[in-house]
């Protein structure tokens, strides 16, 4: 009789998973990581670092860092590495996602696009992983820059 409670429980929490999961929106959740993306870039532009902040997760983790070579692990650590980047009146680059991507629960997404020099040429591809930390709300735990396709570099 334990065995089928068990058993009955386990697939009872299985179909309320899949259930959940149906129901998620995920291209409303999509959108809405393309949204917080853009802010996230616009932080950037608009020279804003308080704005850059509030789009880090506590346990932030960026590769590369200012001397692109090491790990910012941590909220903070990640907005005293990139201060340097909002100094001065020009953005040293800019950032725009072309693909968004959400896992099937709704919980994490992962966003990509070309990071550019302020003329406008692409040099690497942004990898961002985000978190749904609260309903609607969406920080960044993971970052990381890849190299650029042949195309890519070719891109206008």
């Amino acid at each position: 009789m334990r065995r089928v409670r068990e058993a009955l429980i386990v697939a009872a929490t299985a179909c309320f998973s899949l259930t959940a999961m149906a129901s998620i929106d995920l291209a409303a959740l999509q959108q809405q990581v393309f949204t917080a993306e853009r802010a996230f870039a616009r932080s950037m532009a608009e020279r804003k670092h308080e704005d850059f902040m509030r789009h880090l997760s506590e346990q932030a983790l960026f590769f590369g860092g200012p001397d692109g070579k090491s790990v910012l692990r941590g909220k903070a650590a990640v907005a005293a590495g990139w201060k340097s980047f909002y100094d001065g009146a020009l953005a040293p680059f800019s950032w725009d996602p072309d693909q968004v991507e959400v896992s099937p629960d709704g919980q994490l997404a992962h966003s990509t696009g070309l990071v550019r020099d302020p003329s406008g040429k692409p040099v690497v591809r942004f990898n961002s992983v985000w978190r749904q930390e609260a309903p609607g709300v969406w920080r960044v735990v993971v970052d990381k820059g890849a190299p650029l396709s042949e195309a890519e570099k070719k891109a206008p």
